[in-house]
């Protein structure tokens, strides 16, 4: 355990199950509580919030286990550049793109951060190989992708084609979400602060530059009901925040590997709670095309073999510097494994 790291009990056998359960809802319910909150608020004021509690959170945390901030004017440099890649942009674009499709829908896209990530890292990263295996998976995936956006519906309808467009949005935001975990893996070395630090830090950048751009994106009135304030405080306290503490708790009892299966349950909450709660239609294309794109990631990180290699690591596995936010479980539970 790493200098300042949470001070923990021993997880009993019955607490990390129900703290695995709790994540996989919390983090696959974030696009229902995105959708019910810009029902009162612009897309901006929703990023802005759930920054802003989660930032609330984990600065009551740093405070709670007496951690200091970062001092190295480097260190901030860089995690401002992450703040943008991996917080910022994302949610925005997620955001945006929740007021013109179903949040099952975007449940769905977020499951391809692996392989945008995989992507990124080819082109970025020198010692990063495009093998047959990854180069499978990725093509499964893509496939898979082209099935969920069913590009032959857009026939010149303009709701079609804002559905398309918000589909390539959070194909953006996966991609920033990449490009955020390369830029980290690259840059944020060298330096003796846990995670939970660097989380902090990062979402602090954050709040602070969406508090920056709300005036110019999001001067709007605000209707706030108790859905939407209810979906503010899960999505940022809850799923920003305390959802993070249970992640760690999570990836040290049971390794980041079995941690990182989190992923792989959020689309399914995510589209589930969609329908059931926002009576949202699930067209056959949807399911069949999140399977494979689940099926690619599977392949191109090498479980279908048994085991996982070295060579099928994604950027961040080795390091420990991704958002703690539920849209990124996948390289933050890989994040922290020297802290074990």
């Amino acid at each position: 355990m790493t200098k300042g790291d949470l001070p923990m009990r021993p997880a009993s056998r019955l607490t990390v199950p129900m703290q695995f359960a709790a994540l996989a809802l919390v983090w696959g319910a974030s696009f229902l509580f995105m959708k019910v909150a810009l029902e009162g608020l612009s897309a901006i004021q929703v990023v802005f919030g759930r920054l802003a509690l989660g930032s609330l959170i984990l600065a009551i945390v740093m405070a709670s286990t007496r951690r200091r901030w970062p001092r190295e004017p480097r260190v901030w440099g860089h995690l401002t550049v992450v703040a943008i890649l991996l917080c910022v942009v994302p949610f925005f674009l997620f955001a945006w793109a929740g007021q013109h499709i179903d949040s099952g829908l975007s449940s769905i896209y977020n499951a391809t951060t692996p392989i945008t990530t995989l992507l990124v890292s080819f082109v970025a990263l020198p010692d990063e190989r495009l093998t047959r295996t990854r180069i499978v998976g990725v093509v499964i995936a893509a496939a898979g992708v082209v099935l969920v956006a069913a590009p032959w519906a857009v026939s010149g309808h303009a709701f079609a084609a804002t559905s398309l467009l918000a589909q390539l949005a959070c194909l953006g935001a996966t991609t920033c979400y990449g490009l955020g975990f390369v830029y980290s893996r690259r840059f944020l070395r060298g330096h003796d602060h846990d995670a939970t630090t660097i989380a902090a830090t990062q979402i602090t950048i954050a709040a602070v530059i969406a508090a920056l751009l709300v005036p110019f994106l999001g001067f709007t009135p605000i209707e706030l009901s108790p859905p939407v304030v209810a979906s503010m405080v899960v999505l940022g306290g809850i799923g920003t925040g305390i959802a993070y503490i249970w992640n760690t708790r999570i990836i040290r009892t049971w390794g980041a590997t079995l941690a990182s299966t989190v992923t792989y349950v959020t689309p399914v909450v995510g589209v589930t709670l969609g329908v059931l709660v926002l009576h949202e239609t699930l067209h056959w294309n949807e399911p069949v095309g999140a399977a494979l794109v689940i099926l690619g990631i599977l392949t191109s990180q090498g479980y279908l073999k048994g085991s996982i290699r070295t060579s099928t690591r994604g950027p961040s596995e080795d390091h420990r510097e991704p958002s703690p936010d539920m849209t990124k479980p996948w390289s933050r539970g890989r994040a922290v494994r020297k802290e074990r």
